[in-house]
């Protein structure tokens, strides 16, 4: 929303100064790697969580601290992967005994039987043929994930990191989120592409965008790839079936299911220390998703992509330091990085939709206009400081993130009308900023 805070910052966001002083954009905390640490590690207490309140965690395998979302949206932390190990507490394989129970337990027997069958002697069925039934999540898995891929990224001091992503070119672009990528960008690290036949590709950033934390990386090297089939978000169903791919905790392949748990969640997740932190207008899944599946896709059940998983949520419990998954896990909506994506293959640099305006949440609830950028699409609307903006189009703006959000997804030139408190409807001609990613 303002080229000084575009992000207006919501109550719950963890990388957010003091909401008081709530910014449209507002610089990140920096994301650090959390590592595959067992359940007994303790979690770092993020410096702006609320006492009592959950707190966000992004899912890359080795980040080492997380943000906290402020008081009304839910701010997911990013996460980073690199942890390559499974320990206890992060998966633990246990063996289940009773005693005494085969002695009578082991055979069927009837009155009068002389004999027992034993299902050990019993034939093998026969084999599975065939197709896997049409919209099944088999029928996903093996439609999605031949183009999933695994990114391992080297850092600057050779910090590890890595996530997933999903090839949406056949000669080898591919779509991950920012955050898994950004410690290699501008020739700070290497990236290296895997994809699920085994095979290895050197690969480097194409173009990113922290603020909507989305980025293209292109592998080296490669061609006749199988690019995934994007769908789109803005018809998503509250209920609707989706499966998560990616490689959690660096098992690649991993595949999960859920459903669609709600849509329009404004959520902060990834940026970078510098830069504006990232609100985006996510859909919230309980598909499993875990620190690694960072970059990887959602799919609906007919094997298209309708989203990027890029957060978790993660309740603070005995101050652990990496979060698992609980069922509430966030993706960037398809439609608006499918079209972050196309800009930066094109230009090599991500626009940004922006009214210029910083905004703050309103104590009575909404999106407060603090201070109007001289020139914006805010001033020229008749936007004042003081405002305060109640719906968007039909949607109702309960906080600045959420009105920042709504913004995110439109695009430059596009029409928007805001009603404020006063009553009054204001119809603003949206503006369009290039992203600045360093």
């Amino acid at each position: 929303m303002t080229e000084n805070d575009p992000h207006g910052q919501g109550p719950e966001a963890q990388d957010k100064p003091d909401n008081s002083a709530g910014n449209e954009y507002a610089a990140p905390n920096p994301w650090s790697a959390p590592s595959a640490h067992s359940e007994q590690q303790q979690q770092q207490q993020n410096p702006y969580a609320t006492p009592g309140q959950p707190y966000y965690q992004p899912y890359q395998p080795g980040t080492a601290g997380y943000g906290t979302p402020q008081q009304h949206q839910p701010q997911p932390q990013r996460g980073q992967g690199g942890a390559g190990k499974l320990v206890a507490g992060v998966a633990v394989l246990a063996l289940l005994v009773g005693g005494g129970a085969g002695a009578v337990g082991g055979y069927l027997a009837s009155d009068g039987a002389t004999q027992s069958a034993s299902s050990l002697e019993a034939p093998q069925p026969a084999r599975q043929t065939g197709n896997a039934p049409a919209g099944s999540v088999e029928s996903v898995a093996q439609k999605v994930s031949p183009s999933v891929v695994q990114l391992q990224v080297a850092g600057r001091g050779g910090q590890a990191n890595g996530g997933s992503g999903f090839v949406i070119d056949a000669n080898g672009y591919v779509l991950t989120n920012n955050h898994v990528v950004e410690n290699a960008a501008n020739g700070g690290g290497q990236i290296q592409v895997v994809f699920q036949d085994g095979r290895k590709a050197p690969a480097t950033v194409v173009g990113r965008d922290p603020s909507s934390d989305v980025a293209v990386v292109k592998a080296e090297g490669v061609s006749g790839l199988t690019p995934v089939e994007l769908g789109r978000s803005d018809d998503l169903k509250v209920g609707q079936g989706v499966v998560a791919i990616g490689s959690p905790f660096e098992l690649s392949g991993t595949v999960t299911s859920g459903i669609v748990s709600a849509l329009h969640r404004p959520v902060r997740a990834g940026g970078e220390q510098g830069s504006q932190s990232t609100v985006m207008d996510a859909v919230q899944t309980d598909a499993a998703i875990n620190p690694g599946n960072s970059g990887g896709p959602l799919a609906n059940m007919d094997g298209q992509i309708i989203g990027i998983n890029s957060a978790i949520y993660s309740p603070p419990s005995s101050g652990q330091q990496q979060g698992g998954n609980v069922g509430i896990g966030f993706a960037i909506p398809i439609d608006q990085a499918r079209r972050t994506a196309d800009e930066i293959i094109k230009t090599g640099q991500a626009t940004q939709t922006f009214i210029g305006a910083t905004v703050t949440d309103a104590q009575e609830g909404g999106a407060s206009i603090r201070e109007v950028t001289q020139g914006s699409p805010a001033e020229q609307a008749g936007l004042k400081g003081g405002d305060v903006v109640t719906k968007i189009d039909d949607r109702v703006v309960d906080s600045s993130d959420a009105l920042v959000a709504a913004i995110r997804t439109k695009v430059p030139g596009d029409k928007v009308k805001l009603t404020l408190s006063s009553n009054n409807v204001i119809e603003v001609t949206l503006g369009g900023q290039p992203v600045p990613t360093n």
